[in-house]
């Protein structure tokens, strides 16, 4: 028969002395501890002797109550662990358990982790792509009377819409442009703006960079109704602004009636009127937008002020019509004015066209330096692309140029009318002179440089295929500025930050110098104060001529 082994007590190891267990570094342990009772004699399964159930018992709460810790950091205990481990591996029942223990650990863990802030929604993540479709997809609605505008376009002949696609395929021969799916949308815009304002030419003009966002411009010609009912409202503000001087004269007369202080007899300069609409620096409209698919903004007419503080300063674009522009000179206006400003100095000096493609109306009007008006010539025929790059007298400007007055027509500021005339012959005053710009229609050939730079850079867009090739013209002095002549074909448009370049780096304007001081002299320098000694002896003086006055007296009266 098979008999047990028997264990000989006093040849165990010597983890059955508790001094030797001591020196080992653990046990005997203590009733409060976890593993009490583990290290008496008779616990060991291979032991026919059993323990006491008392001391079991305490032992295994012991364990269990150290196992039931909760940890500090995780918030979980080591009981809880082990039982969802072994939850999870009698309901999955893995193959080889014990190699991916630690696996199913983790797994465990991850379960059992949650946010802090688990009650609070989940924020939705908007793709990019959902935001642009989401922009674009009022381009792409078709409205109920665009219908009736096209067939009104055909009827007339011409339409109104320009085709930007065409034109972007052009400048891309030379790698100028904007991506085609922005051309596009660029074109479905100008569709938009055709169809909500009476517009009859309209023109892509081109694309300003700002800080924060940017500026997508069209040149428009609104319809001539349109134009007078613009003027009217103009009347009605000159009226309105009549009204209110006369009501500030009124209360001025009142004022006279009481003290005042002297006024002063300055007299500042006489302000340069704007050109009328349709004529010079205001001959086109202008809408901007940020992007294709939000609103199209009327820009406003532009001053001559506008224009000649423009020049004097150098600012980026923000991106925001109503945005301040802070500048020394100060700029009589807000971005959306300045915006304008700028438009009107970059097509006066970078729009051009084939010499001859447009010509005078009037044969009169070939020598008036004030003619604005010009059609096109039927008998044009388009130089080759070769002569329109090798020569710079194939273009011509058919934007007329601005005057350092700022308008492009000259106009005497200091006229007045009759009432006034004999104020006039009184006061004595140098008359300016009349300034003289170079004619419309003048080739860029007689464009004056800058430096060592030329003013204008042309070349065809490919020497490969020089039958098929596009003569490409860059404005030096207004980069990204070009225009493109392909037959009867040509085009001008601007992609840029609305700069001007200059060889030299900016510097602003000084402030004026300081006032010089009032001259001295004896009539307003104040006197020096007197000692007390100067003080004394001029009492003392004082004194003797009262007692000589009163003897005096005293004689007279004994003489009587």
């Amino acid at each position: 028969m098979d008999q047990s082994p028997e264990f000989d007590l006093s040849q165990e190891p010597e983890s059955a002395d508790p001094q030797d267990a001591y020196e080992r570094g653990h046990g005997p342990y203590q009733p409060h501890e976890p593993g009490y009772g583990l290290d008496q004699p008779g616990y060991s399964p291979y032991e026919d002797e059993i323990p006491d159930p008392q001391t079991r018992m305490l032992a295994i709460k012991n364990a269990k109550a150290y196992l039931l810790k909760t940890s500090t950091k995780s918030g979980l205990n080591l009981y809880d662990h082990f039982a969802n481990i072994l939850t999870k591996i009698l309901d999955e029942q893995p193959t080889n358990t014990v190699d991916i223990i630690e696996n199913i650990s983790k797994d465990v863990k991850w379960a059992q982790f949650r946010k802090k802030m688990d009650t609070l929604c989940d924020e939705h993540l908007v793709p990019p792509t959902f935001e642009a479709s989401e922009k674009y997809k009022a381009l792409f609605i078709k409205e109920d009377g665009e219908e009736e505008h096209e067939e009104l376009e055909e009827e007339m002949g011409q339409p109104s819409l320009p085709n930007v696609m065409e034109t972007a395929f052009y400048f891309e021969q030379a790698g100028i442009g904007l991506s085609k799916d922005e051309s596009y949308y660029i074109f479905l815009a100008l569709k938009n703006l055709i169809n909500l304002q009476p517009i009859q030419t309209c023109r892509f003009w081109g694309k300003i960079l700002g800080l924060e966002m940017n500026y997508i411009i069209a040149e428009v010609q609104l319809q001539e109704g349109e134009e007078e009912e613009e003027i009217g409202e103009e009347g009605e503000e000159i009226v309105e602004e009549g009204e209110k001087e006369m009501g500030e004269a009124e209360e001025d007369e009142q004022k006279e009636q009481e003290a005042e202080p002297p006024k002063s007899t300055y007299k500042p300069p006489p302000e340069i009127p704007k050109e009328a609409n349709g004529t010079g620096t205001n001959k086109y409209v202008y809408f901007v937008c940020n992007e294709p698919g939000t609103p199209w903004v009327k820009l406003p007419p532009v001053t001559p002020a506008q224009i000649v503080c423009a020049r004097k300063i150098k600012k980026f674009f923000t991106g925001w019509l109503n945005a301040p522009v802070v500048s020394f000179p100060p700029f009589p206006g807000n971005e959306a004015n300045y915006l304008r400003a700028q438009i009107a100095r970059i097509s006066a000096g970078t729009h051009v066209s084939p010499n001859g493609f447009y010509q005078f109306e009037n044969e009169d009007e070939e020598d008036d330096e004030g003619a604005d008006t010009y059609e096109e010539n039927p008998e044009f025929e388009p130089p080759p692309v070769a002569e329109m790059v090798e020569s710079l007298a194939t273009w011509a400007h058919h934007v007329k140029g601005i005057l350092k007055q700022g308008r492009c027509v000259w106009i005497n500021p200091s006229q007045k009318s009759e009432e006034n005339e004999e104020e006039e012959e009184e006061e004595e005053g140098e008359e300016q002179q009349e300034e003289r710009g170079p004619p419309l229609l003048t080739l860029i050939s007689e464009d004056e440089g800058m430096k060592d730079i030329p003013a204008w850079t042309a070349q065809a867009s490919t020497d490969l295929i020089p039958q098929y090739s596009v003569a490409i013209l860059q404005s030096n002095r207004w980069p990204g500025a070009y225009a493109f002549a392909s037959g009867r074909k040509f085009e001008n448009i601007y992609f840029g930050w609305g700069h001007k370049y200059s060889p030299e780096s900016h510097t602003p304007a000084l402030p004026p110098p300081a006032q010089a001081e009032f001259p001295s002299g004896p009539g307003i320098t104040e006197t020096v104060d007197p000692t007390v000694e100067e003080e004394m002896a001029f009492k003392a003086a004082q004194e003797e001529a009262l007692a000589e006055d009163e003897e005096g007296e005293n004689e007279e009266e004994e003489d009587d």
